[in-house]
């Protein structure tokens, strides 16, 4: 299939990038706006040991869609998909907010995630397409700004809906906001598409979403509601395994498959995707432990332990618009090196944390790693987009947004495991199994059940969470390194040129 003809000069190119920012926006803020909201959700639905499944619903559907649309915009174009995308997160927002119990709730945030699916990589393949390689360097900059500034507004917004408004108005804004993206892309994106050539890999869709789905739900429950020895962990991990192998073989054998498999055979794309999937360990090591050490361990409030996270928010969009100038004048491979030295030296800080080093230690190494990622994931994203043609380019950049998620899986059971092991032998190290679990470390994370814990009490879950949280940081710096080198892999003076 040909590229379609996009008319450029026809475009309002600002118009159509707000657009495209804006829908970014409404599917980047959701974790934070509904971390704040979740207390007051809970309060009033009730079903609290169904907590972590209102954000591992909109994680699996969205990790497992993320490929399927990134290839169906390449068999369709950008905009109807984009448009599908935005209306099923619509549709997911509005039955959240109507949602009367914990249970609707979690369905809800299932179409949320699937329309989410949608609305990350082909917002940012739409720029691939309507930039040239030299404009699509500093434009990807822009839309990684979307993140930082959705990390710092998200908790106000949802503090604000809660204690002015009610709870739902945290899913409710999204329909505005979601309308006018809908609107702008409506008005000022257009794209004339060959309608030749259609065919669509049916099977090769269905093996992926299963491989996946079962895949993250593993990633995402296992050691948590779903053991690891359990016969229903034995069955998922069975039906995953059957489903990657059933994709594989499906792929190799049809004419215009799910993922065209020879994108890999790309230097550029091979180490970018799997580099991303240690960053995106890296990424959930941070954002998931640097809170419960600063409250924890450091017995700071709730405002300081965000503080130290939102360096990392500031870190990224400064050093993707950055990166955007240094594409240009020293090259992918440079710029993405440049990018991996700020993540190991970010590594470094946190495998250095102590206690006694305070807050603003952790903030400085949580902005290098925000520094390093920025670096890193533009250069990816613009080198990817240079390197393949259109009928391509929605899969490839699909496939790179889809190893960081699963690297974030991957790393919060990975690292999550490693803590909570170390946790638990600390306790049973000292003979308090009875009266202590790792479940207990939570009484660390607020003020008063702290102060109600034994002095020996207080200090074994202290010590136990401070070696646990070295073990991770440990692993953080290691993941750094390993990302580093396999930078070094991609390659040397790279000269991609942008395929129309």
């Amino acid at each position: 299939m040909e590229e379609p003809v996009i008319h450029k000069k026809k475009l309002k190119r600002p118009l159509v990038l707000a657009s495209i920012m804006l829908a970014m926006f409404l599917a980047a803020i959701e974790a934070t706006i509904v971390s704040t909201a979740m207390p007051s959700i809970v309060a009033d639905l009730g079903g609290f040991s169904l907590y972590s499944w209102v954000f591992s619903a909109y994680l699996l559907t969205n990790a497992a869609t993320v490929l399927i649309f990134g290839k169906l915009s390449d068999i369709f174009g950008r905009k109807p998909i984009f448009m599908i995308g935005i209306s099923v997160f619509l549709l997911g927002s509005t039955l959240s907010g109507f949602a009367v119990s914990m249970e609707m709730l979690i369905f809800a945030r299932l179409i949320q995630g699937l329309g989410a699916g949608a609305l990350m990589p082909i917002a940012t393949t739409i720029v691939g397409d309507i930039y040239t390689k030299e404009e699509r360097a500093n434009i990807q900059g822009y839309l990684s700004s979307v993140w930082g500034i959705s990390a710092v507004t998200g908790p106000a917004l949802g503090g604000f809906f809660v204690d002015v408004l009610s709870w739902p108005y945290v899913f409710w804004m999204n329909i505005p906001l979601g309308l006018l993206a809908m609107a702008g892309i409506i008005i000022f994106f257009h794209e004339d598409l060959d309608k030749t050539d259609r065919k669509i890999d049916y099977g090769g869709a269905v093996f992926m979403f299963i491989a996946v789905s079962t895949l993250m739900l593993i990633l995402v429950e296992g050691g948590v509601r779903i053991a690891w020895d359990s016969q229903l962990m034995l069955l998922l991990s069975g039906l995953s395994l059957i489903g990657f192998i059933l994709f594989f073989l499906q792929e190799t054998r049809v004419s215009a498959p799910m993922m065209p498999f020879e994108i890999w055979k790309h230097r550029s794309i091979s180490v970018a995707n799997i580099t991303s999937l240690t960053t995106g360990m890296i990424l959930i090591g941070v954002s998931s432990y640097l809170p419960a050490f600063v409250q924890g361990v450091m017995e700071k409030p709730a405002i300081i332990a965000g503080f130290t996270l939102t360096t990392m928010s500031i870190g990224w969009p400064i050093s993707s618009a950055l990166a955007g100038k240094l594409l240009l004048r020293i090259g992918f491979r440079t710029t993405s090196l440049i990018g991996g030295v700020s993540l190991i030296i970010g590594g470094i800080f946190f495998f250095l944390l102590s206690p006694e080093k305070g807050p603003v230690w952790a903030a400085t190494g949580s902005f290098f790693i925000g520094v390093g990622m920025g670096l890193s994931t533009t250069s990816f994203i613009v080198s990817i987009q240079s390197t393949v043609d259109w009928k391509t380019r929605g899969i490839a950049t699909a496939s790179n947004m889809f190893m960081r998620s699963l690297g974030s899986a991957v790393g919060a059971a990975l690292l999550g495991g490693m803590l909570n092991s170390r946790i638990q032998s600390a306790i049973n190290e000292a003979d308090l199994d009875k009266e202590l679990n790792v479940d207990s470390t939570n009484l660390l994370l607020d003020a008063e059940k702290r102060d109600d814990l034994s002095p020996n009490a207080l200090e074994v879950l202290q010590d136990a969470l401070t070696s646990g949280l070295h073990l991770v940081y440990l692993g953080l710096l290691v993941l750094a390194i390993i990302s580093f080198l396999l930078i070094t892999l991609l390659p040397k003076g790279e000269k991609s040129r942008l395929k129309k």
